[in-house]
Formats: structure tokens, C-alpha cells, sequence
């Protein structure tokens, strides 16, 4: 049977609740419609608000050809077979076939580029669909080609609306009679995500009673039931990955080890589970023990050597081992702190003494000229300026308070003094 939120997937802009500012009367995106002139854009919101949805309406609505792909999983050729689908699909001054790419930004730089050329000559209309910031994950070349269009969490009003239309319309309801006692930890589930809420209520209507009373105590106890309902390709897969991340995070190794064996339970891929530890080591882990990205590292390749029943045990002992691990995201702090100077610094020069002079034409003009070599000193280390001059001084390092990183602490102040 097909799920309850695939059912109640809207059809028409009106029925698209929550994002009156995108699609409501005098809006931006009907306007765009009536004029015939749909721009590529980048629809930009959390998990289920309706970007799929959206791109569908509009691509139906405009008459013109529909093509997706997934950027989990596409790569370069996958792009440059669609657009020649789509060039195909194009007939004079017919408008331009829709491209829909679900979450865009975890396109790669190459993968992005590709699509520069065919939204430039108008052979496709780009709409790419991200939960995460397009500032920071959408090349500045894509993003030059395309409107940024946010869509946003549904408020308490589009939820209980979309929950009566559930009753009012679907199949699952038809014989029930429903009453709205209490609606607050309905709401609270769904957390601003119209899917979350369609699963929560088919749950509800999966009963087989007739007469229906929904109360914040009854929705906790069936959502608690069914929470081991695990669709890896589904929303419930991130909740629960999530769930399990942030228990290594918080040092609960039982927890851990719960959430794990959902996900075991449920058939996920034990690659994916032993990735994330992997990311998770780096990120939350880093420079308090640098050992775990070692072990994770270590419990992937051994996964992928013993197989199957056997790896669980290899897991076990990994996520046992990050669980009780000292924390520390300093290192992930730091490159996000360099990586926002940079975007919004972009032309800082790289100082004359640290350029490479490999001619005398470039000697002539001072490149190399002051830079002295570390290993010259008796302590292989000379206090010298390697940031750009507009920005000399500034720190993105910042130590955690943990021993090993204390450690580290105490030598960039012996070598550096006051600037560290």
C-alpha cells in the first residue's frame, strides 16, 4: 500500500500549506508561473516541508518536462545523460524542461559545474532541492544562475490543518471516527515536518478501533511502539542515525548500542553505520584522542573483511570505544572558522615571503624574499607571519579542555607566546 504521506502529497499550490510566502496569492513563484518565466532556483528548507512536492507542481503546472535525480547517488555522467534527455525534450521555443536534484549540496564541485553550461543556454531549468545552507554548500557559479527560495518549518496551524485533512479525505479514516482531544505532542513529533506527521497519523489510524481519541499520552505510547519501524530509505532513518550519533556524542554507550541495534534490527547497511562512526571520530572525537578516527578507520576495514553476522561484534567494540572517549570538536570548529574567512575574504594574498620563486623573474619582483627556513633553527622553528597581512593574528585553533589537547596548548605557547 502506498505510505500515507506519498497519499496526502499535495497536488496544487493551494493545497501546499505552510508556505504561503512562496505560493500563496500574489506570490513569488505564481507570479513566476503566469508570466511563463520559471527561473532555476535552489528550494531551501529542513526535511519535510514540501521542496519535492513544489518542484512537482511547478513542473506540472508549467506544462514542461520533468526529470530528477538524486545526488546521493548521481554522478557527472548521470548529469550529463539527463540534460541530454532534456535537450531532446526541447522543441523551438518551447520552454524548458525541468531538473530537479534532491539534495543538491552534496554535489561536489565537478558535479555542480556540469550543470553550469545547460541551465546558461536554457536547454534545462534547474530546481535543487537542500536542507543545508546554500551559502556555504553551492558553488558561488551555481548560485549566480539561480534564485534561493527558502521554505520553512510548519507552524502549528499547517500541521493541524494537514492532520484534519487526513481524516476528512483518506481511506484510512473512512470507517473511523476521530476526535482532537489533545494535540500538543502530535504537533511536537511532528516537529515542523509534514511527513513525520503523515507517519504519526498513519500509525494512529493503523488501529483497529473504530472510535479514535487522540491525546498526548496516546500518541506517545503508539510513536514509542512503532519506533523500531525502521525504513532505511525513509525519514525514520534519519531520526534514528541521529539518535545514535548523538548518544556517542553524549558518552552514553548503551544508548549507542540501543540505536545501533535498531538499525541492525531494521537492515541497514552496516558501511553506512561504520561511515558514520568514521565522520563521528573526526568531528566530535578529533584532537582529545586522535586514536578513535584509528579505530573506526580500523572497525570499516574489518567490517568490509569479516562480514556478516560476525561484524556486529567489530561495531560493538568501536561504538563502545567512541562512547567512552574523551569529546572535543575543535578541529571541526577550526576548519569552519578558516573556511568562513575565506568565503568572506576571497582575494587575500598570499604574503611575498611564503610565493613560490622557481624564476629569476619572479625573484626580481621579491617572491620568497624574507621567508626562513624552519629546520634552519637549532629548534626547527623560526617565528615568522603565514596568514595574509589583512587578517595576521588571527586564531582558528582554539585548544579544548582535555589533556591531549593541553598538551598542544602548552607548545603553541612555548613557540609562540602571546599569540597563542
Amino acid at each position: 500500500m502506498i505510505p500515507l504521506a506519498e497519499r496526502m502529497r499535495p497536488k496544487t499550490l493551494d493545497q501546499l500549506t505552510g508556505q504561503e510566502h512562496l505560493v500563496g496569492p500574489d506570490s513569488i513563484l505564481r507570479k513566476a508561473l503566469e508570466s511563463g518565466h520559471l527561473p532555476s532556483m535552489i528550494l531551501w528548507g529542513p526535511p519535510g516541508v514540501g521542496k519535492t512536492t513544489l518542484a512537482k507542481i511547478l513542473a506540472t503546472l508549467s506544462n514542461r518536462p520533468y526529470f530528477t535525480l538524486s545526488a546521493i547517488s548521481a554522478g557527472v555522467k548521470d548529469v550529463r545523460e539527463v540534460i541530454s534527455q532534456a535537450a531532446a525534450k526541447r522543441f523551438f521555443n518551447s520552454p524548458s524542461p525541468i531538473l530537479f536534484i534532491d539534495e543538491i549540496h552534496r554535489f561536489n564541485k565537478g558535479q555542480q559545474d556540469a550543470l553550469l553550461g545547460a541551465i546558461e543556454n536554457g536547454t534545462i531549468t534547474l530546481i535543487g532541492a537542500t536542507t543545508e545552507n546554500p551559502s556555504f554548500e553551492i558553488n558561488s557559479a551555481l548560485l549566480s544562475r539561480a534564485q534561493v527560495y527558502i521554505l520553512k518549518s510548519l507552524e502549528s496551524g499547517a500541521l493541524l490543518s494537514l492532520a484534519n485533512r487526513i481524516v476528512a479525505e483518506d481511506e484510512l479514516f473512512k470507517s473511523k471516527k476521530v476526535i482532537f482531544e489533545e494535540t500538543e505532542q502530535l504537533i511536537n513529533l511532528s516537529n515542523g515536518d509534514a511527513r513525520k506527521l503523515c507517519n504519526i497519523m498513519e500509525i494512529i489510524g493503523s488501529q483497529s478501533i473504530e472510535q479514535i481519541t487522540i491525546t498526548n499520552e496516546m500518541v506517545s505510547e503508539l510513536v514509542q511502539q512503532h519506533i523500531t519501524r525502521y525504513d532505511k530509505a525513509g525519514e525514520m532513518h534519519y531520526d534514528i542515525i541521529s539518535a545514535f550519533i548523538k548518544s556517542i556524542r553524549g558518552s552514553d554507550p548503551n544508548a549507542a548500542l540501543y540505536w545501533m541495534a535498531v538499525m541492525i534490527e531494521g537492515g541497514e547497511e552496516v558501511r553506512f553505520i561504520a561511515r558514520r562512526m568514521i565522520i563521528l571520530a573526526a568531528e566530535d572525537i578529533g584532537l582529545a584522542n586522535p586514536t578513535a578516527l584509528l579505530i573506526a578507520t580500523a572497525a570499516q576495514q574489518a567490517v568490509e573483511f569479516v562480514g556478516w553476522p560476525e561484524s556486529r561484534i567489530i561495531l560493538s567494540e568501536a561504538v563502545i570505544y567512541l562512547a567512552c572517549s574523551p569529546k572535543s570538536n575543535s578541529a571541526y570548529l577550526a576548519i569552519d572558522a578558516a573556511l568562513a574567512m575565506v568565503r568572506n575574504n576571497p582575494n587575500l594574498s598570499v604574503p611575498l615571503s611564503l610565493r613560490n620563486a622557481p624564476t629569476q623573474f619572479m625573484k626580481n619582483l621579491d617572491y620568497g624574499k624574507g621567508y626562513q627556513y624552519s629546520h634552519d633553527s637549532k629548534h626547527h622553528f623560526i617565528p615568522q607571519e603565514f596568514l595574509p597581512e589583512e587578517i595576521s593574528g588571527t586564531t582558528f585553533y582554539h585548544p579544548a579542555q582535555n589533556p591531549n589537547e593541553q598538551k598542544y596548548q602548552e607548545i603553541l605557547k612555548q613557540l609562540w607566546g602571546d599569540k597563542y
